[in-house]
């Protein structure tokens, strides 16, 4: 038996027995794969099985998720970052409920018509739910077939990409895609992990090329990665009667949809109160005086980090206007828990309940 051959035939024979237990798999609905898939993207399993169950019970279907509001598609996906994902959701339904009656289509080509759907999930979803004989490529497949078949193309470049998707597609059995595609995930995420993997409990070791030759930890190889900008931020809590001022920040673009307490980057030779009054008139045309800070808040993003320094406030002249936000509030605090927020505001916002 080729090498290829006993490795899906491995794979399979230990996932029926080592496969995780998760509340999407089995399940009768493909809307539950889809949601799972695009929930998962960039995410961990642990942290989106709870929002998973929430999310079926608020939106048990794809109709019930079509008629939403943006509103409360972004607060059900609080907390799980990259918000595009929600937004593609929420306009994919719509575009299932009118141009497919409803019905999530099967094929891979079919899916990727859909926003937020590329060729990795379109390709799960049409194996796992459907059972259509395709391929998945995601982060833990490509350092399992890095390493078995010692491919030191780097995994984040075209060739990379290319050689991956060429033995990915090399492996895959037919009439098996589903079982076949978790199988390598659930290996890549409890057996092949990135530290440390755990070689003796693997199903495939005595064919892995890695472990023969004692590559595991320098494989997969990955470019040299850039490093990562930090900027200094200055937000600012506008009170009035009680209640705050609060913004929402354009659909399209980082935390898109999202509300958040006004402020901005602090530009090069700006104390942070000077930023914080140049954000405000900018943003809202009004003014505001600078009082007490709040607190000092750091978050990574994907491509940068900030620390962010929130400071209480009061307008000074003209009632502010949504210039670069789609639309201002005045909030009570203790209502601010209804407003979809990023990890930062949330933050805030929970400090201004305390």
């Amino acid at each position: 038996m080729e090498a290829t051959e006993q490795f899906s035939s491995k794979l399979l024979e230990w996932y029926q027995t080592h496969a995780r237990s998760l509340p999407w798999r089995g399940h009768p609905d493909p809307y539950a794969v889809w949601i799972s898939e695009i929930m998962l993207q960039q995410t961990r399993v642990e942290t989106v099985i709870p929002y998973f169950l929430r999310w079926m019970k608020r939106f048990p279907g794809i109709k019930e998720l079509a008629e939403s509001s943006e509103q409360d598609v972004l607060n059900a996906w609080e907390g799980l970052g990259y918000y595009s994902r929600a937004r593609s959701i929420l306009k994919a339904a719509k575009m299932v409920v009118e141009i497919h009656n409803g019905v999530l289509p099967q094929t891979r080509v079919e899916l990727q018509q859909l926003p937020g759907l590329g060729r990795y999930t379109a390709a799960a979803i049409s194996s796992i739910a459907f059972g259509k004989d395709e391929v998945v490529l995601d982060g833990n497949v490509k350092r399992v077939l890095s390493r078995c078949f010692n491919i030191d193309v780097p995994i984040d470049t075209s060739d990379g990409e290319k050689a991956l998707w060429q033995k990915a597609e090399n492996l895959l059995p037919a009439g098996q895609a589903g079982d076949y595609n978790q199988a390598v995930m659930d290996l890549g995420a409890m057996i092949c992990t990135p530290r440390s993997p755990v070689c003796e409990k693997c199903p495939v070791a005595g064919i892995c090329t890695a472990k023969e030759l004692g590559l595991q930890e320098k494989l997969p190889v990955i470019s040299e990665k850039k490093p990562i900008p930090h900027y200094l931020v200055a937000a600012a809590v506008i009170w009035r009667d009680g209640k705050v001022l609060i913004a929402r920040r354009p659909s399209q673009g980082l935390l898109g949809g999202l509300w958040e307490f006004p402020g901005g980057k602090v530009e090069a030779g700006e104390s942070l109160e000077e930023a914080l009054r140049r954000e405000i008139v900018e943003e809202m045309a009004a003014e505001i005086r600078v009082g007490q800070e709040l607190g000092i808040y750091k978050h990574a993003y994907t491509h940068f980090r900030v620390t962010l320094h929130a400071f209480h406030a009061e307008l000074t002249g003209e009632e502010p206007i949504a210039l670069d936000a789609s639309e201002i509030r005045w909030v009570e605090p203790v209502n601010l828990g209804d407003y979809p927020m990023g990890k930062i505001d949330r933050r805030i916002s929970n400090d201004l309940c305390k």
